[in-house]
């Protein structure tokens, strides 16, 4: 078959016109899908919503890339960037067939095309975005800026795979999309695959026109080749002379991506520096083919074609006519049957099999996936033989099982972050790889950088590390993306979106459940030392907790052991979010191996070494701690407590597994309540230390017996001060700890003890103001044995 010429041309164009026809069909339409009659009121929708401006930019390019994939034999996924651009993958996913293999109900034929109109923005049907339900998506549109990061993460470690990111110019405005401009310096054309990305200057957004659009040629040429890519345009609007540009152009991208791999690859992967990869402006006409002008005022072009163009409704059949004449233009009765099945010499360029973009392995579940191998934790745990005795640091220790793990998955595990990998800890891992760069190298300055590495963190952009975490892992691999805790919540809508995603696949059983987007919050608010207050916020935990439970974990480990085993359990997962709040600094090692492996797989553990309470006898007050610096605090308590009341019968509980504590009606991993009252017992007071807001843990308790709850958790206050100093801060130091629990167990009678703990807090306050550093009764402090 001859793919540059004039026939096969044709052929192409009929195909964008069949997805330009169908999709204007979705959005009007409910009935009559040929119109084999004129159309009725009936037909139309009560109220058709949807986006058609990117539309048929995006069906243009679709019809395009298949004639690509058929001639150069390419494994390529598309990822629709513009908001609303669903149709675009669905419609084309239709037309190969494969919407029907997956959706058996959704048949080729009239009866179908009708059900494929009625589904797309109805009650019940489809949205209008690049969904889960979308074959061969692996993004969702609803929030604007990923598309390249996703497509730069899904060809990571994927030589052969081609992603190909259509953005939308309103999209290139948004500050991630525009920082992902930079994700060439992260590209190995030895060992990764290659984007080619699509930018498409149609001219307008919602009711504004787009910065970029309004730029020459060579303003355009300046900045993306300053950025590093080589640029490639294909203007017009005459649908004849630009199928035979894009053919050109789109060619001519294809061959440079092969000489660059050619090349690249008679080298080994660590000789390979930056490549111009290149990357196509694309300037159509916003709702390109539609509605010309409306009541003397443009359309198309502007940004009136943005939604729906033509005000027609089941209740307005006004411009009726006009919907018929726009559907009309198409020529459906040459593209389709009486049957409504596309004509078999349309039907013939579609790619087939898995070479079909909505069929390709990778936008589910992946390319030939492998099972993380993952060591042994235990043999980089540590041997606890007295609690507190030993001082070690856990993201230290982390990075040690981490690069083991980076030894035994050389293709299929990478480490992404926002140039915080050191800082927080990890610098283990580069004993065994480098930070992927490839960018020039200065051998004199730069440190663990190389062309090819398993660590990704040299860009200092928070959406870039999840976006190309979140492209990985969907398309079947394994990672985690570490950052300071507070500024976790820069990303806070990119997790929100990637649990809607993976929320709503599963219900879908031809999806594949993706693996898990673990995620380290490091450098948190309780040892924020040197930065201060704005370096402090917790508020991720809350932010996940509001999810369903179903997909959200929590995992708060309180020492080197316990974040091991929690690490080695959120690694094997799937289908769902892992957050690990982990400390860096030296801290005392408390828990042992075992007592590290219950907690994990329980979720929290009784401790009986920090219990005054013998077998199940009755506590008088229930000391909950979660976290480091809450364990830490919590179990300070407990001494100073048992010193001063040494028949104070204490119950002292640590929970790593946060979210189990939730009601079975919240969350299905929760514990019953006969579980949690045996716990926490039915009405004795408990002090719980926690490291994020108190509302989370108000929350957990508010539909359980017991609601003598006193909770000490981060209060929205700091400052740059002492580590100890930001506890005392939210009064979740052991100092307002012991106080509270004497008054609420002893009343008057504690008067003295509460007046020589407020004695402490005013010489702490003092003496680091003094000095500069916490006193020495907490610097020195040692866990003691406690009289049971």
């Amino acid at each position: 078959m001859n793919f540059d010429s004039e026939d096969y041309l044709k052929k192409v164009d009929a195909w964008w016109r069949a997805a330009n026809y169908i999709c204007v069909g979705q959005l009007y339409m409910k009935d009559n899908p040929l119109l084999s009659r004129p159309i009725r009121k009936e037909d139309i929708k009560v109220k058709p919503i949807g986006h058609w401006g990117t539309i048929p930019a995006g069906n243009f390019i679709y019809a395009h890339l298949n004639r690509l994939i058929n001639k150069y034999d390419l494994n390529m996924m598309y990822i629709v960037g513009p908001g609303h651009g669903g149709p675009v993958m669905n419609t084309n996913a239709y037309l190969d067939g494969s919407y029907t293999e997956i959706y058996p109900d959704v048949t080729q034929d009239i009866q179908g095309m009708r059900k494929f109109f009625k589904e797309f923005s109805f009650p019940g049907g489809v949205g209008s975005h690049a969904a889960p339900e979308t074959p061969g998506s692996i993004h969702e549109g609803g929030e604007l800026g990923y598309s390249i990061s996703h497509a730069v993460g899904a060809i990571l470690d994927n030589p052969n795979l081609i992603a190909v990111p259509f953005i939308g110019d309103g999209e290139a405005e948004t500050g991630p999309l525009m920082t992902s401009w930079l994700s060439n310096a992260f590209i190995n054309p030895v060992n990764d695959g290659a984007v080619l990305p699509i930018i498409n200057l149609n001219g307008a957004k919602i009711s504004n026109p787009t910065l970029l659009s309004r730029k020459t040629d060579e303003e355009l040429t300046l900045l993306f080749k300053g950025f590093g890519w080589d640029p490639i345009f294909i203007e017009g609007d005459d649908p004849v002379l630009m199928h035979h540009l894009a053919a050109s152009k789109l060619d001519e991208a294809i061959e440079k991506i092969k000489v660059i791999q050619n090349q690249s690859r008679m080298k080994k992967a660590d000789e390979v520096s930056l490549q111009h990869w290149p990357m196509i402006i694309l300037r159509t006409p916003k709702g390109w083919t539609g509605i010309h002008k409306l009541e003397n005022k443009v359309v198309e072009g502007s940004f009136r074609a943005h939604q729906i163009p033509l005000p027609v409704s089941q209740n307005d059949l006004s411009y009726v006519e006009e919907l018929e004449k726009w559907l009309k233009s198409y020529k459906p009765n040459e593209l389709f049957t009486k049957e409504g099945k596309l004509i078999p010499e349309l039907k013939e360029i579609a790619p087939k099999g898995n070479k079909r973009m909505a069929k390709n392995p990778a936008t589910n579940g992946g390319i030939d996936p492998k099972v993380i191998k993952l060591p042994n934790w235990e043999k980089f745990g540590l041997t606890i033989q007295k609690p507190g005795e030993m001082v070690s640091q856990d993201m230290i220790n982390l990075g040690s099982y981490v690069a083991e793990i980076i030894k035994e998955n050389p293709t299929n595990f990478r480490v992404f972050g926002p140039d915080e990998t050191a800082s927080n800890r990890l610098q283990n891992i580069f004993n065994v790889t480098n930070r992927q760069w490839l960018e020039s190298i200065n051998n004199e300055t730069d440190e663990f950088i190389s062309p090819a590495g398993r660590v990704i963190d040299s860009q200092l952009s928070e959406h870039q590390a999840q976006g190309f975490l979140e492209g990985y892992v969907l398309t079947g691999r394994y990672g985690f993306y570490a950052s300071y805790e507070s500024f976790l919540r820069i990303t806070d809508s990119m997790m929100t979106q990637f649990f809607k995603w993976i929320r709503k696949a599963n219900k879908f059983s031809w999806r594949k459940h993706p693996k898990a987007l673990n995620i380290i919050s490091a450098s948190t608010v309780f040892q924020q030392d040197h930065n201060g207050y704005t370096h402090q916020d917790p508020g991720v935990l809350t932010h996940l907790a509001d999810k369903k439970g179903e997909f959200i974990r929590e995992y708060l480990p309180a020492d080197t052991n316990s974040l091991l085993a929690v690490m080695r359990k959120t690694l094997a997962s799937e289908n769902c979010i892992n957050l690990i709040v982990a400390s860096k600094h030296p801290r005392p090692q408390f828990y042992t191996i075992e007592e590290a492996k219950e907690l994990v797989e329980v979720g929290y553990k009784v401790i009986p070494w920090a219990s005054s309470i013998k077998n199940n006898e009755s506590p008088d007050i229930v000391i909950a701690t979660c976290g480091t610096e809450p364990n830490l605090e919590g179990l300070a308590t407990v001494s100073i407590l048992n010193k001063a009341f040494p028949k104070l019968k204490i119950k002292f509980i640590n929970i790593v597994d946060l979210l189990k504590l939730r009601h079975p009606d919240i969350d299905t991993r929760g514990i019953s309540n006969q579980v949690f009252n045996e716990l926490f017992t039915v009405n004795k007071p408990i002090i719980f230390t926690f490291h994020g807001y108190e509302g989370l843990i108000r929350d957990i308790f508010y539909n359980r017996e017991n609601r003598n709850l006193h909770i000490h958790g981060y209060r929205e206050e700091g400052d740059i001060t002492t580590p100890f100093d930001m506890r005392v801060f939210s009064e979740m130091d052991r100092f307002h700890l012991a106080k509270e629990a004497a008054q609420l167990v002893y009343g008057e009678k504690a008067e003295s003890f509460i007046q020589t703990m407020d004695d402490y807090l005013a010489y702490h306050y003092n003496y680091i103001r003094e000095n500069g550093a916490d006193i020495p009764e907490v610097e020195n402090w040692k866990w003691e044995a406690i009289s049971q």
